[in-house]
């Protein structure tokens, strides 16, 4: 700004009011202040602005497990939005599942001064978000809960959902349903499988241990899977939608096809054949949900921490109905 200031004949603060827009510059000035900063290619730190205030940065952490998953850039598009509509921007990161990557996003977030943080844990340890919460910066948890806060959360609805796929196929006169899973150490494989198990305890059915196979899965896990204990399953469950993905890639061309419902819908699940059902849920919905809670936060809300559930629904499509 000083050398602004120098090259238009005007004093700092001169060029101040021009580039925040304020009153009290003649116009001929104005147009001089900005003929030197297209020369200069000056531009404003907005963050050097922002501390000298004492305001916000204007921004927001999302941390995810992985950006390129769809479901997470869904997810990411729709706070986004919300953060576009209150004037703010979203720095988002991927923890690939791993506990030691995710705080490291969120300890380069702090260091950039966000005002929120939205994150999706990828481990069960966030004390170590205490100071910051202390301090005054707001954390909503998304997809999964905080493994030793009380936070605010905002999850889907997953043993509901696999438990009404259970009680889909079962309707369907199934007996003998298999379930493939992500790691049980990551909340939403552990509450898929308990309304998997839950769904099959409803319905009088005695869970049979062989019948289920956790992951993390590759194409070549569920193959081995299906060919080995899966094998006397007449129907499927998968646990999320790369399972599924994976699960169609070992289907393609086998003359024997269990019946099959996947939990999250994913693109052209409705042009492959047959069709897939999948259990479904407004991704968006989820991610809209929880940016409007870190904001009502934001803008002063001190009320204890919400625990907010988004509901699934199973949307058939042919191959879930497909009889033993």
């Amino acid at each position: 700004m000083s050398d602004v200031a120098r090259l238009a004949g005007v004093s700092v603060k001169t060029v101040s009011r021009v580039v925040n827009a304020e009153a009290g510059v003649q116009p001929a000035t104005a147009e001089r202040v900005a003929e030197a900063i297209a020369r200069l290619g000056f531009s404003r730190n907005l963050g050097a602005r922002d501390l000298r205030r004492g305001v916000g940065t204007g921004m927001v952490g999302l941390v995810v497990e992985d950006v390129g998953n769809p479901f997470y850039s869904l997810l990411t598009r729709a706070v986004e939005e919300v953060a576009r509509a209150r004037g703010r921007r979203v720095l988002t990161g991927s923890s690939d599942e791993d506990p030691a990557g995710e705080r490291e996003l969120v300890r380069e977030f702090c260091a950039r001064r966000v005002d929120g943080l939205l994150v999706v844990p990828a481990g069960r340890e966030h004390g170590y978000l205490r100071p910051e919460i202390d301090a005054g910066t707001p954390v909503v948890f998304v997809d999964r809960p905080a493994g030793d806060l009380d936070a605010d959360t905002v999850l889907l609805d997953d043993a509901g959902g696999t438990e009404q796929a259970v009680h889909h196929l079962v309707g369907r006169g199934h007996r003998r349903i298999g379930f493939l899973g992500d790691d049980p150490a990551i909340h939403t494989a552990a509450e898929r499988l308990r309304g998997y198990r839950s769904g099959l305890h409803r319905a009088g059915i005695a869970a049979e241990p062989a019948l289920t196979a956790m992951g993390p899965h590759t194409a070549e896990s569920v193959r081995a899977a299906l060919t080995g204990p899966l094998r006397p399953a007449t129907a499927v469950i998968t646990g999320n939608n790369r399972i599924t993905v994976h699960l169609l890639r070992v289907l393609a061309g086998a003359q024997r096809r269990p019946a099959l419902v996947g939990f999250d819908d994913f693109e052209l699940a409705d042009l492959v054949d047959p069709p897939v059902t999948v259990i479904t849920h407004d991704t968006r919905e989820l991610g809209r949900t929880a940016a409007e809670l870190l904001f009502s936060r934001l803008d002063g809300d001190t009320a204890p921490a919400r625990h907010l559930v988004i509901p699934t629904r199973l949307l058939p499509r042919r191959s879930g109905e497909v009889s033993p």
